[in-house]
């Protein structure tokens, strides 16, 4: 009895999300962009499962607004990518909010995660996680700047001209994957570092 009574207060807070998502198709329908209740359902879930895999606390679910109405104009997004790049972003979001050590509140993160998304990732979260952020979040864990050097975007990560012409020496190509486990952030991460940073003498 006590253990059903005590699954209330989830289920409403659930319901809520629910309900405050769907509110932003109303805003979201002028690009063309709808979600489903089951897809709020789902995306009221990631966000759950989200913040419990990375250890987090949340009482509102303003994160998954604020990324809807932030990224809703993103030439990158169309109906049929919608509701999976959204959980996608969600996750990315909540990863990265630990990783970079609470150094930017919600809004900045968000701003440079679509900067990156549009510009120099041109749509790809995989790229977006393996490249950008974790590039970011390296800078933070070591202390390398402090929070109005990575604003000002030093390196030039998240400017609108990142994803320019790539010379052919910066190529990555398919062999290059050989010796490494693919699938895995870690791996990327460093084939990332091994061939654009020239870390070739390094060991990880």
């Amino acid at each position: 009895m006590n253990e059903q009574f005590s699954l209330i207060p989830n289920a409403a807070a659930q319901q809520f999300a629910v309900t405050e998502i769907i509110s932003c198709n109303q805003a979201t329908s002028r690009y063309g962009l709808i979600l489903k209740e089951s897809e709020a359902a789902e995306l009221a879930n990631t966000r759950s499962e989200a913040l419990e895999k990375v250890g987090r606390i949340e009482f509102s679910g303003g994160v998954i607004n604020k990324l809807i109405t932030e990224f809703c104009d993103s030439p990158y997004l169309n109906q049929s990518n919608y509701a999976e790049t959204l959980n996608e972003l969600v996750e990315t979001f909540y990863y990265f909010k630990n990783e970079t050590l609470d150094e930017f509140d919600d809004d900045e993160l968000i701003a440079m995660m679509k900067k990156s998304f549009n510009h120099s990732c041109r749509g790809s979260v995989d790229l977006m996680q393996t490249r950008d952020l974790e590039i970011l979040a390296r800078g933070v864990r070591f202390g390398i700047g402090d929070q109005e050097s990575f604003n000002e975007d030093p390196e030039g990560i998240f400017e609108e001209d990142a994803g320019g012409t790539v010379s052919m020496d910066d190529l990555i190509l398919p062999e290059d994957f050989d010796d490494f486990e693919v699938g895995t952030l870690q791996s990327y991460t460093d084939l990332y570092r091994y061939y654009r940073k020239g870390y070739e003498d390094e060991s990880y």
